[in-house]
């Protein structure tokens, strides 16, 4: 008998267990545990639950205290933080200042993707073991937004492994930080396998209170819209949070599972090398860069139905637009920054002949196949339209870790983008991807390599004026102008469905962040 219920309790442990794993499936795969070293939505998604920062956001992106407990600013230029008491690493390894120096530190260098957040910040300096100030050499308008982009890791840790430098991705560079992790966060990094899975578990020492009950999760990439969404229907997924838009009128009737849905702050758009005297990847007249007129670069952009993109190909899941920053709020709102280049494909011909283009030419457009929705066939779609101005174009498609190093390398002549995540300032968007690329942190993603003296002047003015009416006209005039010139096509900012089974609970963040303390798991 007591055989039996022991055999009976231990079953009945597994069940439990089992009730409170989470099987998350997406299309595309974390790019790296190193939390510094890309700036990618769904690897920022995983790497945050492992990796706190000082400051953390709600389920309406407000900030809030994370493992910085308070913060004030001392000066125009200085701010003190007071850290959280008692924190560890999943190590064992107390938090402290010094921690907080170092990753800050860390964040700045050449190999990280997130150093123009770092270099934002001003210099850390330690006043105790839980006492941070931070000096900056020009006021920054969203100094703490900034701060709550800086993940912090365990200098011993990284010491100890021999990481002090963030891996370098587009250089193929592995390291111990690649597939492992020590933070502080709500779960912990159980096993990395990288293309097949990544399992967490929950910290059973985190500091702060879980709403959710999840114990485990199981990350699988399944490239697939398809094969993803059979494993969900079938059960052995419990959620999705990037279904095919083709699926969700099928997913809202099906028994057993739900959808949430919501604008992501995300603005989807075209870049074009402006830099380059001639193609890279393609043939022209002359043997010439037509990117750099903006003529063929407003021609482009008058030959796209953004329309039909969203009734045809997106099922009504994005919201075209002629912004050019993440949220509208960035832009003020103002209908003249929000408002689209009319469809005019015979205007677009015109353009191309009064460029010297009548012909067209021939261009590769890169893209990539598992990180927006429908990526691949929204560039498949511009194909078919800009064919329309005699624009031949071939379509590149490639998993996200293969196309992010290409464009880091600037190995690209054109290309689908994206860009957002929860800071709605207009900063987030000027000065890492508009302006003119220059000193590390300005310009970074700006993978076209154009320059737009004007705006570039006017964005850098923005970014330390401490009057907020002077700064709203500054950044007012700065999108006039990078629109004035196409420098990049917009096209619309996405709208994320997320599908789960009826039992699951979650809560959708405008930044398409799964937060993992969250879910609710009711089998």
């Amino acid at each position: 008998m007591k055989r039996w219920m022991a055999v009976a309790a231990l079953l009945g442990w597994a069940l439990v267990a089992s009730a409170q794993t989470l099987r998350w499936a997406g299309q595309g795969d974390p790019q790296t545990m190193d939390p510094h070293s890309q700036n990618e939505t769904l690897t920022n998604n995983v790497n945050s639950q492992i990796y706190e920062r000082l400051i953390h956001r709600d389920a309406r992106l407000a900030l809030v205290p994370g493992l910085a407990t308070s913060w004030a600013q001392t000066g125009p230029l200085s701010w003190r933080f007071k850290l959280r008491p008692g924190v560890k690493f999943h190590d064992g390894t107390p938090f402290t200042a010094d921690d907080v120096v170092f990753s800050l530190q860390r964040a700045r260098a050449p190999t990280s993707q997130i150093a123009v957040y770092a270099h934002a910040v001003g210099t850390p300096k330690r006043v105790d073991d839980l006492t941070v100030d931070f000096q900056l050499a020009a006021f920054n308008p969203i100094f703490l937004q900034h701060v709550e982009q800086l993940p912090i890791m365990s200098r011993k840790w990284c010491e100890t492994h021999r990481v002090v430098q963030p891996l370098d991705f587009k250089g193929r560079e592995e390291s111990h930080a690649s597939v492992n992790a020590n933070g502080t966060g709500p779960f912990q990094l159980v096993t990395r396998q990288p293309g097949v899975k990544t399992v967490l578990r929950r910290n059973p020492a985190w500091w702060g209170r879980a709403d959710g009950n999840v114990q485990e999760v199981v990350y699988t990439p399944i490239a697939s819209d398809a094969t993803r969404l059979a494993a969900l229907v079938s059960g052995e997924v419990d959620l999705v949070n990037d279904p095919a838009p083709r699926d969700i009128t099928r997913l809202r009737s099906t028994p057993g599972v739900k959808i949430i849905d919501g604008p992501e702050n995300r603005l989807v758009f075209i870049g074009m090398d402006q830099a380059r005297d001639k193609l890279l990847y393609g043939r022209a007249p002359g043997d010439r860069n037509p990117f750099k007129d903006v003529r063929v670069r407003r021609a482009l952009y008058q030959a796209i139905d953004v329309q039909a993109l969203k009734l045809k190909l997106m099922a009504g899941l994005s919201e075209p637009t002629g912004a050019l920053t993440p949220s509208a709020n960035a832009s003020f709102d103002d209908p003249a920054l929000q408002s689209r280049l009319p469809l005019d494909v015979a205007g677009a011909r015109k353009l191309m002949a009064d460029a010297g283009y009548a012909d067209g030419f021939e261009v590769t457009l890169d893209c990539p196949n598992n990180r927006y929705i429908n990526d691949e066939e929204i560039c498949a779609a511009l194909a078919a339209m800009w064919a329309q101005i005699k624009v031949r174009v071939k379509v590149n498609a490639m998993p996200r870790a293969l196309y992010f190093p290409k464009l880091e390398k600037l190995d690209s002549s054109l290309f689908l983008y994206g860009w957002g995540g929860s800071i709605t300032d207009a900063e987030v968007m000027l000065t890492p991807v508009l302006r003119n690329r220059s000193v590390k942190g300005v310009g970074d993603y700006n993978y076209g390599a154009f320059r737009n003296d004007r705006a570039d002047a006017l964005a850098a003015r923005s970014s330390v004026e401490t009057d907020a009416k002077k700064r709203e006209q500054l950044i007012r005039g700065a999108l006039a102008e990078w629109r004035e010139q196409v420098n990049v096509i917009p096209l619309h900012r996405q709208v994320i469905p997320w599908a789960m089974q009826a039992a699951v609970t979650a809560v959708h963040r405008a930044d398409n962040f799964v937060e993992l303390a969250w879910v609710q798991i009711k089998r």
